[in-house]
């Protein structure tokens, strides 16, 4: 049995915490057996993000005629889009084990594990122990029990990132953020695209107001089917038939393609971290306190697994204090003040802070203001006719409680909120700055002067 220092379980934001680590002289172990640079580089939202600029380019090709521009798109080769994503990521998770394979410090263990005790595991062969432990193993794909699925070759957020042929059609089960993204990448080159979701509404997590404007503009480009449970699936004649029930009636969609996008689990039942005195949740998260610490000894949690946040911006932030838990041995609580989050479809959703329904829900006096993109000179320019953006205050204070945005560039215009309450600062302090006319940005500056006190 080999013992280590430290033991991070994940090559993803995990990293940051080995690497540091490593750099103060600690004798570190790193156990992953997929490509290092976790779900966000390899599975997440790297790659998505590069295939999905060439959606949005295929998008503003296809909308030029009603800026006085006639064009067509002639072909799409659809496997240079993916091999450029993968070749990128490809080449960058290599990077980093070489960086890792490097450092004397560290010893890599790129195999499967499971806990056998506590602080203790089984690598591949190797069983291994540390005197502290980090678990940032993240999530995978959640499938659905659905009648004779396991026996088609469907697909997952996974695969879809490496499909090597466009499908003619495709069926996505499932309606949140990975569904809304992978359906604006296949439809926006041309893929006929249904929606199955069992909610009312797409992207339900989000702000109602949001969420129904966004179902409203799918529901226009794509076959959206809402309402409705997937009760079985079959293979015939190469085609997947899934059938889709509610109260009243089931229908049949006929597609080349399937997509299952129905959320994601955590591993914790692959690590068996139970062996290890690791408590989790009823969805399978690891509990942890404010300090990310665990049930177990000397074992902290991070990243998707821990189950607070599942984004790689919250992952890294959650890093930063494990660092200065596990390794500076201190004790400082996780600040998730302003998390913001952003759906890179078409169009675009960002938010920040609470809710509208849970503010009505919590009975908290609030105030808002709401500004349609089409109202300002760059949402004239840009005809984005749909957008708008909600900004929601606390009428004593006027502290922002929240700001929810859907339209063009909505993941870069909600970073002036952010900041904005990161520095606990009332409404003011964005209605007063001065904005450069006529950027998008006036927007957002825009709402702030429309909340109705």
């Amino acid at each position: 049995m080999q013992t280590f220092d430290l033991i991070v379980i994940g090559a993803g934001s995990g990293l940051n915490v080995s690497s540091a680590a490593a750099e103060k002289g600690m004798k570190v172990a790193v156990v992953e057996k997929g490509p290092m640079g976790g779900t966000c580089l390899n599975r997440g939202c790297i790659p998505s993000k590069i295939i999905i600029h060439s959606a949005d380019v295929a998008e503003i090709i296809r909308n030029s005629k009603k800026f006085g521009i006639n064009s067509r798109i002639s072909s799409i080769n659809f496997k240079k889009i993916i091999s450029r994503a993968s070749s990128i990521v490809d080449k960058d998770a290599r990077e980093i084990e070489n960086g890792i394979n490097e450092d004397k410090n560290i010893t890599l263990f790129k195999a499967e594990s499971k806990f056998i005790a506590e602080r203790t595991l089984k690598a591949g062969n190797e069983i291994i122990k540390g005197h502290k432990v980090i678990i940032a193993a993240g999530t995978r794909p959640s499938i659905p029990d659905v009648e004779g699925l396991e026996d088609v070759d469907y697909i997952t957020s996974d695969e879809a990132l490496r499909l090597r042929k466009m499908p003619k059609s495709m069926t996505i089960l499932g309606g949140g953020y990975i569904a809304a993204e992978l359906a604006h990448f296949y439809g926006a080159l041309g893929t006929k695209i249904s929606i199955v979701q069992r909610n009312r509404l797409l992207i339900p997590n989000e702000d109602e107001e949001i969420s129904k404007k966004f179902t409203e503009i799918f529901g226009k480009k794509y076959n959206v089917i809402t309402g409705y449970t997937a009760e079985s699936v079959a293979k015939k004649k190469n085609k997947f038939v899934l059938t889709v029930k509610n109260s009243k009636s089931d229908k049949k969609i006929i597609s080349d393609q399937l997509l299952v996008a129905a959320g994601r689990i955590p591993n914790t039942d692959i690590l068996d971290v139970k062996k290890g005195n690791v408590e989790i949740d009823e969805k399978g998260f690891v509990k942890t306190n404010e300090y990310l610490e665990t049930t177990a000894k000397s074992t902290w949690a991070l990243g998707d697994i821990a189950g607070k946040f599942l984004f790689k911006h919250s992952a890294n932030l959650e890093a930063e204090y494990v660092y200065y838990n596990a390794i500076e041995n201190k004790r400082i609580k996780v600040d998730y003040a302003a998390m913001p989050h952003a759906i890179f479809s078409s169009p675009q959703v960002a938010g920040v802070g609470t809710k509208e329904q849970d503010l009505k829900e919590k009975k908290i006096n609030y105030a808002k203001g709401t500004y349609q993109y089409i109202h300002s000179g760059m949402g004239i320019a840009l005809q984005d006719n749909e957008g708008f953006v909600k900004i929601l205050a606390d009428r004593k204070t006027r502290k922002i409680l929240g700001c929810h945005i859907l339209g063009t560039d909505a993941s870069t215009l909600i970073h002036e909120v952010i900041v904005a309450m990161k520095a606990n600062l009332k409404v003011d302090a964005i209605s007063d700055a001065v904005h450069v006319h006529p950027a998008l940005s006036e927007v957002v500056q825009r709402a702030v002067n429309g909340i109705e006190w």
